[in-house]
């Protein structure tokens, strides 16, 4: 199976709309689909590139000390 192939078929496969997006529907299943793979790939290959996400790696002795109210 070609790289080109097997894209084909992760399109075909996620152009299938979950529940949520029949409900409000999709003039074009495949092109959505190639967008959100694409976007999916890029995420993928760079944990960095997601919008407003950032994972902290921190243990319990690194957080900061919240004291209660008086």
């Amino acid at each position: 199976m070609t790289d080109e192939q097997s894209d084909q078929d992760r399109v075909e496969s996620r152009a299938h709309l979950l529940p949520e997006e029949e409900t409000v529907g999709s003039d074009d299943p495949e092109a959505q689909a190639e967008a959100i793979l694409a976007e999916s790939d890029v995420r993928e290959a760079d944990q960095n590139a997601a919008p407003d996400t950032v994972l902290e790696r921190r243990t319990s002795d690194q957080t900061v000390a919240v004291e209660p109210p008086d």
